[in-house]
């Protein structure tokens, strides 16, 4: 693995007066700040943070409680403005200068949530499918596409179950599925599998992998775990806390698919036990 301190300092601007080609799935955060005011009382969250991400690229933010991570990604969902800086999704801005989300870019991203938030009163397909209704596609086409989604992530035979006849993490799987529904270029994920038994989070961790690979989205994930961090990603971002600044970025090449034994090899585990060094761990 490579270890780069600044991603964001390859030159990628487009000749002298020409616009920057669109690259649908990037992700630019130039200089984003966030300040909570509550009650007058100022807490800075995040500062000045700068990171480019690549279409199609696997990120995955990590760093010590209150550093920032869950205050960031929310920032990149579209869910809470920043203070200061901005943000680009696939070229556009995804803030109007009055600080609200534009629908458009909204639109292009799909969010799981550490609770999967599935409708129970809804069937599995139904809830896969939630956003494709919104949309006002035909029933035959949304069901279509759950059925889809349900043979790619195992969930075939329990599209016409509810959500209290699954498990765990068969319910983070059917929030996954209904994230990609619609198709979105980018996939945010904040803490999906925190909740789960170690064994269940392993056999989750292959399969976003294998969907990964599938789809090849622009994911941006948020987890506590290293070693989760260390098998899924592309690309590492360390923020430190208090507020969250960019650490370190480490990109990370073992090659894909990466079966659950890479966990034991001698170079995983030497990253797994640089991480903790960078963390303070």
């Amino acid at each position: 693995m490579s270890i780069a301190a600044d991603p964001t300092a390859a030159d990628r601007s487009a000749p002298s007066g020409q616009p920057a080609p669109a690259r649908e799935g990037a992700i630019e955060i130039d200089g984003i700040t966030k300040v909570y005011d509550t009650k007058g009382q100022r807490t800075l969250a995040v500062e000045d943070v700068s990171l480019e991400i690549e279409p199609g690229e696997f990120v995955v933010l990590i760093g010590r409680s209150g550093c920032g991570k869950s205050t960031l990604l929310r920032t990149l969902a579209g869910l809470q403005a920043p203070t200061d800086g901005a943000i680009r999704i696939s070229g556009q801005s995804l803030y109007s200068p009055e600080g609200k989300a534009v629908p458009e870019v909204i639109g292009d991203l799909g969010f799981v949530f550490q609770d999967a938030n599935l409708l129970p009163w809804r069937s599995v397909w139904k809830n896969i499918a939630l956003p494709l209704e919104v949309q006002r596609m035909s029933r035959p086409d949304r069901r279509r596409r759950a059925e889809e989604l349900g043979e790619l992530s195992g969930l075939s035979e329990f599209l016409d179950h509810l959500p209290r006849q699954l498990s765990g993490g068969m319910r983070q799987r059917v929030a996954i599925m209904r994230a990609l529904a619609p198709e979105p270029s980018i996939l945010l994920m904040d803490e999906p599998f925190s909740a789960l038994d170690a064994i269940t989070r392993d056999e989750l961790n292959m399969a976003l992998q294998l969907i990964w690979l599938e789809f090849r989205k622009t994911v941006v994930l948020v987890t506590h775990s290293i070693t989760e961090a260390a098998f899924l990603a592309d690309k590492i971002v360390l923020l430190s806390p208090h507020p969250g600044r960019l650490q370190k970025v480490i990109k990370v090449d073992f090659p894909r698919p990466r079966p659950l034994e890479l966990t034991k090899d001698d170079a995983f585990q030497s990253l797994v036990a640089e991480l903790r060094t960078e963390l303070g761990e």
